[in-house]
């Protein structure tokens, strides 16, 4: 540690006078010092640090704060791992929660460690949020997948124990079982595949490209009927009649004006006048409702 962070000693070379110095605590006086316990004392130098102008001198002193304080932003990024990024970006992502909060600040406000904390606590829950989801969710949906995976995680902390039911979720966490889905639903939507994933390891494995469907041409028809309905009905009824025959029983012209007691060539016009007439309306009718009418609502009046 450098001697800005050091304490302060004597420069006189005499020695002290024994009964002056006092004598060292017991090793079983005080709380014992916990391993993690890796905030250094700073009030004194980051009170220096405010007093001091921009300049090389405050530069270095920030730089000597940032380099005492990097082990707890390092801790503090520990407690993200295993969550699908690397412990080494995750320190630098605390790395910078350290700078803002050293920048930030306010001595008189506080010790510096319970605003370093939940600073750098948010830096690396906002880098999750922002840049490790493959698609952009809403922040309540992210917040719904964590508490889910901690309450899985609390209900299955003993070995053998089955996993937890959307209701036994719902009643340890205070969600809803509709919350709770959401948040199972977001639990494994994290990142995506790639339509080129094996989804088998056997020799006759598939993509998953394999697994989705073709468009399905069925569907333009029922558009077409659809769209053709209100001109059907429109129709005389013989022309309706005739329409009927020859698609969708599939008789022929010359059957049709057997039936009917018509020529052939008089079938065949019904069927292209009808035709031309409900495709007319057909489109008529889309066109009116694309185009915005003069209240400035679109559809026809």
């Amino acid at each position: 540690m450098s001697t800005v962070l050091s304490t302060s000693r004597s420069s006189g070379s005499a020695s002290p006078d024994p009964a002056e110095v006092p004598a060292a605590p017991a090793a079983a006086s005080g709380p014992a010092k916990r391993p993690h316990d890796d905030a250094p004392d700073t009030a004194t130098v980051f009170a220096r640090l405010a007093g001091l102008e921009e300049g090389p001198e405050r530069d270095a002193l920030r730089d000597e704060l940032a380099a005492a304080w990097l082990p707890m932003a390092h801790r503090i990024a520990g407690r993200f791992r295993d969550r699908g990024e690397s412990i080494e970006d995750l320190r630098q992502v605390a790395a910078v929660g350290l700078v803002k909060a050293m920048d930030r600040y306010d001595p008189s406000r506080g010790a510096f460690e319970s605003y370093a904390v939940p600073t750098i606590t948010g830096e690396v829950k906002r880098h999750f949020r922002d840049r490790m989801w493959a698609l952009r969710v809403p922040r309540r949906v992210q917040e719904l997948r964590n508490k889910v995976r901690l309450a899985r995680r609390d209900l299955k902390s003993q070995p053998g124990t089955p996993e937890p039911t959307p209701a036994e979720m719902a009643a340890h966490t205070g969600l809803t079982e509709d919350e709770v889905r959401a948040g199972l639903e977001a639990l494994e939507s994290f990142s995506t595949l790639s339509l080129d994933a094996e989804l088998s390891a056997a020799e006759d494995g598939y993509s998953l490209a394999d697994t989705l469907g073709d468009v399905d041409d069925s569907f333009d028809v029922v558009l077409d009927r659809e769209a053709a309905k209100e001109g059907l009905r429109r129709l005389p009824e013989r022309e309706r009649d005739i329409l009927y025959m020859r698609f969708f029983e599939d008789m022929t012209q010359n059957r049709i004006a057997d039936r009917l007691g018509i020529s052939q060539m008089h079938v065949s016009r019904l069927i292209t006048r009808s035709c031309a007439r409900v495709r007319d309306e057909a489109l008529g009718r889309q066109q009116r409702t694309d185009r915005p009418g003069a209240d400035g609502r679109t559809g026809a009046a």
